[in-house]
C-alpha cells in the first residue's frame, strides 16, 4: 500500500560517490576483461598488424583487443552496456553539482557528456569490421568531444582541493600521452618501424585508463550527494535547489570566468556565426583572385595584361572621399551583399568573365571590410567583434581547404563536377546576410576618440601590408609551411595530414592571445620571437623548421587585432590604400623570386624568399612601432586583458565558441583524412610497374577549372603505379596556395613526394607511387641563367626490388647552356645508380639530338623507352635501365592541360630485352594497357601518335 503522506517513504538511499565507483568498475572491467580474454584465447592474432606480428609486436592495441574477435568483443560490449546507466547518471549529477541560474557552461558540458556517451555506444557496437566508416565517425566524434569535456570539467570543478588536484593530474597526463602515442603510431604507419605499434599500444591503453580515471574523480565531489528513492503518490514535490558553485566567482579575473560566465543566447550565437561566415567569404574571394589571374600568364607564357586586376584590392582609397565614405558606412549591409559576386562567379563560363566577376568582388569586399572597421573605430567592442570575425574567417577558410584537399570549395575554379560546394556557399551567404539585415537596420559612422593618433599613417599602413601578406601567403592554407620544411623520405617532419590541424590550432591560439594579451602581442619582444620563427621556417627543414612555422603562426594571428585597431585611427583612404598597395607589391615580390625568367627585372630578386620574409617582418615592425606610439609603453601584463564591459565579454564568448567548433572540425578532418598506407600496385602478381610522366599545368585546365579530379580519373584508368608530375608547385598566392598531390595521393591510394618546396624557387616536380618510397632526395640542377630545374631521386620497393625513380624538369629552350649543364648533372646522377632505374622527365630536346645524347648515354646507362619515337616529342621522355621494358603508349590530354600523358610498362627482375615489337595477343593480360583508350577513347583521352600501345619482346 502506498504511503498516505505526499513526501512518501524513503525506499533507498544511494551515496552519490557509489555512482562514480560503479561507472569506474564497469568501464575498467570492459577494457581489462577484453584484454585478459583476448590474450588468453587469441594472443598472436591480436598482436598481429599489417606489417609485423609476434614476437616483433607483443602487446595488443585497444582496437584489436575489443573489436576484432569473439568472445573478447562480447565481454567488452556487455560491460560497456552496464557502464552506460551509471554514465548518464554521472553526467546528470555533475550538471546538478555545477549548474546555477544564468550559467551557460554547465549546460554545454552536460550536453558534451551525453554526446560522448552516445558516440561511445556507436563505436562500441559498430565495430571497424562491421562498418569501418561509421566506426571511425563515432570514434573521432568521441575523441574530439573528450577535449571540451575535460576542459569543461576542469573549469567547473567545485572548490575541492583533492578533486581539483586529481583532475589536473589525470588531464595533464592524458594530453601529454597524446603526443608520444601519435609519434609511435606514425612510426608504425608511415615508417614501418618494427615494435613501434607495441609501444603505441601501451600509450593507447594509458589513454583509456586515464580517461576513465578522470571521470572517477567525481567520486570525491559526489560525497556530498545522496540519491534518494521515495515511494510517493501524486506529483513529486521538491525544489530545484542547485549546489552553489564558487569556482567561477573565485576565478572571475581569469579568462574562463570573464568570458563564459553569462548565459547562452542562440540569437547572439547566430550573429557571431554570420559575421564569421562573412569573414570566410572575404578570404575565399581574396584568395580566389590570384588563381583566377594565374590562368592567363599560363597560356600566354608571360605577362598577359590581365595581371593588373590584382590591384582591385586598393579600393579603400575611395574612402578618402568623404561623401562616398559616409554613404558606404551607412549602407554597409548592402555593400556586404554585393560581394556575393565572388561566389556567383563560377556560373560565368568564360575565363575572362569569371576573372572580371572575381576582381569586382575583391574590389567591393576590401572596400566594405575597411569601411566596417573604420565605422567601429569609436566602439572598441564592435571593432573587436569585426576583427575577430575577419580573423576567424581566415581560419574557417583554411579549414575548408584542409577538408577539401587544399581547394576552397566555393572558389570560381570549382563546380559540382570537380568537388565544388558553390551552391552551399551561396545559400549560407544568403542566410548570413539575412541575419545581418535582421539585426542591423542601419549603420552609423560611430564617434572617434578625442585623442589624435600619433605618428605618420604610413607606418600603420605598412604594418597592415606585412600582416595581410603574411596571413595570405603563409596561413591561407594549412599545408603551405609544411611543404616548406618537407625534404623527402624517410619522413623526418610534419606532413600535411594530420599536422595541418596543428597549424590551424596555432592560428586559434594566436588569435586568442592577441585578444586576451594585446599589450604583450604589441611588444618588441613578441616581434623578436615572431622574427625568429620566420627565420627558422625559412632556413631549416623537418620538425625544427616547423616549430619556427608554428611560432610565426601564433605571432601573425596575435598581432592582427593590434595592428588593425591601431590603423583605423588614421584616415582610412590613404592608410588602407597604402596597406593594400604594398600588400600587392609583396604578392608580386614573392612570385617574382621564382618567375624571374618571365618578367622585367626578375633576375634582381631571383631565388630570394629570404628577402621576402625579411621584408614582411620589416613591414610588420613599422606597424608595431606605430601601435607603441599610440598606446604608450605597455605595462607588464601578468594576466589577460579583460573585455571592457559585460556586454563585450558576452560578445567575445560567442566568437570563441565559433573558434572552438572550428578547431574541433579541424581535428575531425585530420582524423578522417589520415592516410591508410595500405596501398597495392595494380598488377602485383605479375610484378609489373606501369609508370607515367605528365606536365599538369598547375592543375588548371583549358577552361580555368581545377583539374585534380579529371587527372585522378585518367591516372586511375591508365592503372599507373608510378607517375611523375611536373609544373606541380601551386603554393603561391598567384596559384591559390594549393597542393594537388594531396587529392591525387589520397584518392588513388599512393605515397606522395611533393618534391622541392616553394622556398626552393622551382615550378615543381612531384612523385606519386603505389610502391613504398624508401628514400628520396631533392635536387636543384645548375641554372646559371634561366629558371631552376628541380629533380627527385627516389628509391622505391617495387615487388621486393629496390628501384630508383628519377623525376626531372629541364630548363627552358631559351637557355641552352643551362640545359647542357643540367643534362650532364642528370647523366652523372643516374650513372651512379646500379639498381633498376626509371627516368620520368621533361627534357626539352629532340630525339637523338643534342643533350638527348647525355641523358641516353654510356655514362648514364639509361635507354629510351622507344628511340624510334621522334614525332612531336620535344618535352616528355621515359628512360630506363636494368629492367625489362614491355610497353609504351601516349594518351591524349583532352582539355586537362597542354601536354599528353606518356606511360610505360616494365617487368621487375628481368633483363632489358631488345626493341622488337610484338602484337598484343602475345602479351600476358596483366602486361597490357587498358583497352578503354582505344579508338575514340573516353572523355577526350585516347591512344594517339601510334593510335595504339606498343609492346616489346
Amino acid at each position: 500500500m502506498p504511503p498516505k503522506h505526499r513526501d512518501g517513504d524513503v525506499v533507498a538511499i544511494i551515496p552519490g560517490d557509489y555512482i562514480s565507483w560503479v561507472h569506474t568498475a564497469a568501464a575498467y572491467a570492459a577494457f581489462l576483461g577484453a584484454l585478459v580474454v583476448g590474450i588468453a584465447l587469441h594472443y598472436k592474432k591480436i598482436v598481429q598488424n599489417e606489417h609485423f606480428g609476434y614476437p616483433i609486436e607483443w602487446f595488443p592495441s585497444v582496437s584489436s583487443t575489443i573489436g576484432d574477435r569473439y568472445p573478447e568483443r562480447a565481454v567488452f560490449q556487455v560491460f560497456i552496456a552496464i557502464c552506460s546507466g551509471p554514465r548518464f547518471v554521472l553526467v546528470f549529477l555533475f550538471y546538478c553539482l555545477t549548474n546555477r541560474p544564468g550559467s551557460t557552461l554547465p549546460k554545454v558540458v552536460a550536453g558534451v557528456g551525453v554526446f560522448r556517451t552516445l558516440t561511445c555506444g556507436g563505436w562500441t557496437y559498430v565495430t571497424s569490421t562491421d562498418d569501418h566508416m561509421r566506426h571511425d565517425i563515432f570514434m573521432v566524434s568521441y575523441l574530439v568531444a573528450t577535449i571540451p569535456w575535460t576542459l569543461g570539467c576542469l573549469a567547473l570543478s567545485p572548490p575541492n582541493p583533492t578533486a581539483i588536484k586529481y583532475r589536473k593530474y589525470f588531464a595533464s597526463a592524458f594530453f601529454a600521452t597524446l603526443v608520444p602515442s601519435l609519434y609511435f603510431f606514425l612510426q608504425h604507419k608511415i615508417h614501418r618501424v618494427p615494435g613501434a605499434y607495441t609501444i603505441y599500444a601501451f600509450f593507447e591503453w594509458s589513454l583509456v585508463l586515464l580517461d576513465v580515471g578522470f571521470d572517477a574523480v567525481t567520486a570525491v565531489d559526489f560525497k556530498s550527494f545522496e540519491v534518494v528513492i521515495k515511494d510517493v503518490k501524486g506529483m513529486a514535490r521538491g525544489g530545484k535547489t542547485r549546489v552553489a558553485d564558487a569556482v567561477l566567482e573565485k576565478e572571475k579575473n581569469k579568462p574562463v570566468g570573464q568570458v563564459f560566465h553569462a548565459g547562452f543566447s542562440w540569437p547572439e550565437m547566430a550573429d557571431a556565426s554570420a559575421d564569421v561566415y562573412m569573414g570566410f567569404t572575404f578570404w575565399s574571394i581574396l584568395t580566389s583572385l590570384g588563381v583566377s589571374v594565374w590562368y592567363f600568364p599560363l597560356w600566354y607564357m608571360g605577362l598577359s595584361g590581365y595581371e593588373v586586376v590584382i590591384m582591385a584590392s586598393v579600393s579603400p582609397c575611395l574612402l578618402g572621399i568623404a561623401p562616398l565614405r559616409r554613404w558606404v558606412i551607412r549602407n554597409l549591409s548592402l555593400m556586404q551583399a554585393t560581394t556575393i559576386l565572388g561566389l556567383l562567379a563560377y556560373l560565368v563560363h568564360s575565363p575572362e568573365g569569371r576573372l572580371g566577376s572575381v576582381s569586382l568582388a575583391v574590389f567591393l569586399s576590401c572596400l566594405t571590410t575597411t569601411a566596417s572597421w573604420f565605422a567601429a573605430r569609436g566602439n572598441p567592442t564592435k571593432l573587436e567583434a569585426r576583427i575577430s570575425a575577419w580573423s576567424i574567417g581566415l581560419i574557417a577558410s583554411s579549414i575548408a581547404k584542409f577538408a577539401c584537399q587544399t581547394n576552397n570549395p566555393v572558389w570560381p575554379i570549382m563546380h559540382a563536377e570537380n568537388g565544388g560546394w558553390n551552391k552551399t556557399g551561396i545559400a549560407l551567404f544568403v542566410v548570413a546576410m539575412a541575419r545581418i539585415w535582421q539585426r542591423s537596420p542601419g549603420n552609423s559612422a560611430g564617434s572617434q576618440g578625442s585623442e589624435k593618433p600619433k605618428g605618420p599613417s604610413a607606418l600603420a599602413a605598412l604594418g597592415l601590408a606585412g600582416l595581410f601578406f603574411g596571413l595570405h601567403s603563409l596561413l591561407s592554407d594549412s599545408s603551405t609551411m609544411i611543404v616548406w620544411v618537407w625534404d623527402g623520405y624517410p619522413i623526418r617532419g610534419p606532413i600535411a595530414v594530420p599536422h595541418g590541424a596543428w597549424t590551424i590550432f596555432a592560428m586559434g591560439v594566436g588569435l586568442l592571445f592577441g585578444l586576451f594579451y594585446p599589450n604583450v602581442a604589441r611588444t618588441w619582444t613578441a616581434f623578436g620571437v615572431g622574427s625568429v620563427g620566420a627565420a627558422v621556417v625559412t632556413s631549416f627543414h623537418h620538425w625544427f623548421g616547423y616549430y619556427g612555422a608554428l611560432t610565426l603562426t601564433v605571432y601573425l594571428m596575435a598581432i592582427a587585432p593590434v595592428l588593425i585597431s591601431n590603423a583605423v585611427r588614421f584616415a582610412p583612404g590613404r592608410t588602407f590604400f597604402l596597406a593594400f598597395f604594398m600588400y600587392n607589391f609583396m604578392v608580386l615580390f614573392h612570385v617574382w623570386v621564382v618567375a624571374y625568367a618571365f618578367v622585367p627585372g626578375g633576375p634582381l630578386v631571383r631565388e630570394h624568399t629570404d628577402w621576402v620574409m625579411a621584408t614582411m617582418m620589416i613591414l610588420i615592425s613599422c606597424g608595431v612601432f606605430s601601435t607603441l606610439q599610440n598606446s604608450g609603453s605597455p605595462p607588464k601584463q601578468k594576466s589577460f586583458q579583460p573585455a571592457p564591459n559585460p556586454a563585450a565579454r558576452r560578445q567575445r564568448s560567442y566568437y570563441i565558441y565559433v573558434l572552438l567548433l572550428l578547431q574541433l572540425l579541424s581535428a575531425s578532418v585530420a582524423y578522417l583524412r589520415f592516410p591508410s598506407y595500405n596501398y597495392q600496385p595494380y598488377h602485383k602478381d605479375s610484378k609489373t610497374i606501369t609508370a607515367g610522366i605528365w606536365t599538369i599545368h598547375f592543375s588548371i585546365d583549358n577552361d580555368m577549372w581545377s583539374s585534380e579530379r579529371r587527372m585522378g580519373n585518367l591516372i586511375r584508368e591508365a592503372e599507373l603505379d608510378l607517375i611523375g608530375l611536373l609544373e606541380s608547385d601551386n603554393q603561391r598566392i598567384i596559384m591559390g596556395m594549393r597542393d594537388s598531390t594531396q587529392y591525387l595521393a589520397e584518392e588513388l591510394g599512393m605515397w606522395a613526394d611533393y618534391g622541392p618546396g616553394p622556398n626552393k624557387h622551382t615550378w615543381g616536380a612531384a612523385l606519386l607511387s603505389k610502391f613504398p618510397i624508401i628514400n628520396s632526395t631533392h635536387h636543384l640542377l645548375p641554372s646559371p641563367v634561366g629558371e631552376l630545374a628541380p629533380a627527385i631521386h627516389a628509391v622505391i620497393d617495387a615487388h621486393g626490388v629496390l628501384t630508383d625513380v628519377f623525376v626531372f624538369h629541364s630548363g627552358q629552350e631559351e637557355d641552352p647552356e643551362d640545359r647542357r649543364l643540367q643534362s650532364e648533372y642528370m647523366a652523372d646522377l643516374m650513372g651512379r645508380s646500379t639498381r633498376p632505374s626509371i627516368l620520368l622527365s621533361y627534357l626539352v630536346t629532340e630525339t637523338g639530338k643534342g643533350n638527348y645524347n647525355n641523358y641516353v648515354s654510356e655514362k648514364s646507362g639509361m635507354k629510351d623507352i622507344d628511340p624510334s619515337d621522334w614525332e612531336d616529342r620535344w618535352c616528355e621522355y621515359i628512360l630506363y635501365k636494368n629492367m625489362k621494358r614491355t610497353g609504351y603508349a601516349r594518351i591524349s590530354r583532352s582539355t586537362i592541360t597542354d601536354t599528353e600523358l606518356q606511360i610505360g610498362k616494365f617487368a621487375v627482375d628481368q633483363p632489358e630485352g631488345g626493341n622488337e615489337l610484338i602484337p598484343e595477343d602475345q602479351v600476358h593480360p596483366d602486361m597490357r594497357f587498358p583497352a578503354l583508350f582505344r579508338g575514340e577513347g573516353v572523355r577526350g583521352h585516347a591512344y594517339h601518335v601510334f593510335n595504339e600501345p606498343r609492346y616489346y619482346a
